[in-house]
């Protein structure tokens, strides 16, 4: 088995244009020196989505999804980082080479490919059972079509039959040379104690599960037996998660798309009439209750969700939790319930599709009026009971994200159940304070936790154990900081992100030079003075997101550069050479004074020398942030990408008369001055805790006269620094920003 080496990896970066690729999935228009269009991850009619050329990035600001051309790719097809590489590759008809993956990479990824090469065998046999064996056709294409299913349906879906007996499969996979280790492990056969091998689907028909690239993960089996178990399915497995997976989200994903409405139901048949009848945005949870991990694929191609019940109120009363997990993904939700006695897949055979769509507009409702029907049936009279459904009304308001949704949902809330809205905010609130909390503990646990864990992995493949020990130290500080002192982290965090936005867009550049012990010059880059300035006071960002990314940008700086910038360094030299050759080649053709020919070649070499310097510039300046805006985190690539796009670009009025100083050009005056105003932000923290700290011994009974004379000698201190900070600012007093 082997995989993209890094050198294959990186020209296909480099390639890429993410003009180039975006322009295939929308019209962009150029505005400046960037391209705008409409947003493809979201419904709108004002273009917000930029594309920057020469960041090679886009970004929506409206719904904040973007990034290289590999992250729109993953995003807009739905396929995973490898899957991405190679669609570019294909495009830009780069030859894509391969290593040979290390013993652990080589056998995980045998182990899955194998797994699905088991699946999709498994997948023909079934189908191939229900047309082509006398049971499949008697037995499950007669179920199917007594169920309504046409035979478009039936392929679409790519039902299926098991046969009766119980090797059948296991047969027919090992006489193609299929091993029963992967038959066992994805769950097509069991194993028994006593080492006994069968098929586990046998005598049902068959539902594949497919994942949202369309490959076979899983099945589901129906028995038409009344004395077995209804319902087998596909057990968890190294390539299927079920509380990640959607039944239907594969045939479904383009209409959810276009219709920007994802349709939730229950079971297998439910989802295929309903696309039958011509609704196809819709999917199923499978019988199991809504996970955080469904939600988020729901919300990967569509904010808004209609959930559909049948009659049976117990069922829907045990299902109400997944609403409310709906509304804390940020999710816009309705809800349908059908007439008694019908559920999706029945109601759906017995109208037609434009009376289905009509019939879903008119009667889906909020969730407030849902939950409010629902739950206040037969507890009109009881006030402790109609309480009860109240605080749970305010509970599940409290779960939504957006403060103006939520204070939508809380008028609302107010008018139905006639409660002064003053109450009904006050305890939504009260249930947002602690919903905060919690998930910030459970935030910052998960965050230390993984840090650890990659800092753990990153003492062990580098020398540098000291500096990522502290990295490690710095972080943990940054996460009990942020837990503790919010306030501070929320007042520096301007400060800090304006720091990190030089080491994204400018990192690798020269700043200034430095002299070593034997006297030699040394070019100082912008993300090495930054982090030796920060070092000499001991200073670290207290933001954990903004540390996060700043430690990744390090440890990229000091990776990959010196191999990455050689290369780039020998193709700007070839292009160099190629670009000389060819016009003192044009010369000779077309000049015939020796001085006219002698003037013009030294103008080439000076234009290419010229470009050389502009491409190693560009290289360096380009660097981090490109890498990191293809970073796998979704913290570090999403703060990359808000710090290195440009929102406003400088209208061509303001550059058409006169130079305008970009800040590239003024990096030596900035840079520094960034880090004065983020050292003397510190100062002004330092200096407010002294203040409550003087407060609070001076109130005391008991105060100490040596602790007050101490604090006020620290705060003369400060002071005295502040005002040092501020000679450099040229500022008698600085103000904080805001």
């Amino acid at each position: 088995m082997k995989k993209i080496d890094r050198e294959t990896v990186q020209r296909i970066l480099d390639t890429a244009e993410i003009v180039d690729v975006v322009s295939d999935y929308v019209n962009l228009k150029r505005r400046g020196s960037s391209y705008l269009g409409l947003c493809p991850f979201h419904d709108e009619r004002t273009p917000s989505f930029s594309v920057s050329k020469s960041k090679n990035i886009c970004k929506c600001f409206s719904c904040g999804k973007g990034g290289s051309p590999v992250n729109f790719i993953m995003e807009i097809e739905q396929i995973s980082y490898s899957e991405a590489l190679r669609y570019l590759a294909k495009k830009y008809n780069i030859e894509i080479k391969e290593h040979e993956m290390s013993d652990e990479e080589r056998e995980r990824e045998s182990e899955r490919a194998s797994l699905f090469a088991v699946n999709e065998f498994a997948l023909s046999h079934f189908e191939k059972n229900l047309y082509d064996t006398s049971d499949g056709r008697d037995i499950g294409l007669s179920y199917f079509y007594d169920r309504g299913l046409t035979d478009a349906s039936i392929k679409k879906f790519h039902l299926g039959y098991a046969m009766e007996q119980s090797d059948d499969l296991l047969r027919a996979a090992t006489g193609k040379g299929y091993n029963v280790k992967y038959l066992v492990d994805t769950g097509l056969c069991i194993r028994t104690e006593q080492g006994r091998v069968y098929d586990r689907f046998k005598g049902r028909v068959i539902f594949p599960v497919f994942s949202v690239s369309g490959k076979v993960i899983a099945f589901g089996g129906r028995t038409l037996k009344k004395d077995l178990a209804k319902y087998v399915n596909s057990p968890e497995s190294l390539i299927y998660h079920k509380s990640n997976q959607l039944y239907g989200m594969y045939q479904a994903k383009p209409s959810i798309v276009r219709h920007d409405k994802c349709i939730l139901v229950e079971g297998y048949m439910d989802v295929i009439s309903m696309s039958q009848s011509g609704v196809e945005n819709v999917v199923a949870s499978s019988g199991t209750s809504l996970t955080e991990g469904q939600i988020r694929m729901i919300h990967r191609f569509t904010e808004n969700v209609t959930v559909i019940y049948d009659g049976d109120a117990a069922g829907i009363k045990a299902s109400l939790r997944g609403i409310d997990m709906l509304l804390a993904e940020g999710l816009n939700i309705k809800v349908l319930l059908l007439p008694d006695g019908d559920d999706p897949d029945s109601f759906s055979r017995k109208h037609t599709s434009s009376e289905l769509e009509e019939y879903i507009r008119d009667n889906e409702v909020d969730f407030i009026q849902f939950k409010t029907n629902i739950l206040l049936q037969g507890v009109a009279n009881d006030p402790i009971a109609r309480s009860k459904v109240i605080a749970d009304i305010v509970r599940s308001i409290a779960v939504i994200p957006e403060p103006v949704t939520r204070n939508i949902y809380i008028k609302e809330c107010s008018r139905r159940l006639e409660i002064d809205e003053r109450i009904v905010s006050s305890e939504v609130n009260k249930q947002v304070k602690a919903i905060a909390e919690k998930s910030l503990e459970k935030r910052l646990k998960k965050a230390g936790d993984e840090t650890l864990d990659n800092l753990q992995k990153e003492e062990a493949a580098t020398k540098e154990k000291e500096d990522d020990a502290k990295r490690e130290k710095d972080l943990e500080t940054a996460l009990r900081n942020a837990e503790t002192a919010p306030a501070t982290s929320r007042f520096l965090r301007p400060y800090e992100k304006g720091l990190l936005r030089y080491v994204l867009r400018y990192g690798m550049l020269d700043l200034c030079d430095s002299v070593d012990e034997q006297g030699n010059t040394i070019p100082v880059k912008v993300i090495d003075y930054i982090a030796e300035e920060l070092k000499i006071d001991d200073l670290t960002f207290i933001n954990p997101d903004i540390l996060l990314t700043f430690n990744e940008a390090i440890k990229t700086s000091r990776e990959n550069w010196n191999a990455d910038s050689a290369r780039n360094d020998a193709e700007l030299t070839e292009k160099r050479s190629r670009y000389i050759t060819e016009g003192e080649a044009r010369l000779r053709d077309s000049e015939t004074d020796i001085a006219t020919i002698e003037r013009k070649e030294i103008l080439i070499v000076e234009t290419a020398d010229a470009a050389f310097k502009d491409g190693k510039d560009k290289f360096a300046m380009l660097y981090i942030e490109k890498v990191l805006s293809s970073h796998p985190d979704d913290s570090i690539r999403e703060l990359t990408l808000e710090l290195v796009a440009d929102k406003h670009v400088l209208s061509k009025v303001h550059t058409k008369y006169a130079h305008v100083e970009t800040d590239e050009e003024r990096l030596g005056e900035l840079v520094p001055r960034a880090i004065y105003e983020y050292k003397d932000a510190i100062l002004e923290c330092r200096i407010r805790k002294l203040h409550d700290d003087l407060k609070r011994v001076a109130s005391s009974p008991s105060a100490d006269p040596e602790e007050i004379r101490s604090l006020m000698e620290a705060h003369v201190q400060l002071q005295r620094l502040r005002g040092e900070f501020a000679k450099y600012l040229g500022e008698r007093i600085i103000n904080p920003r805001k």
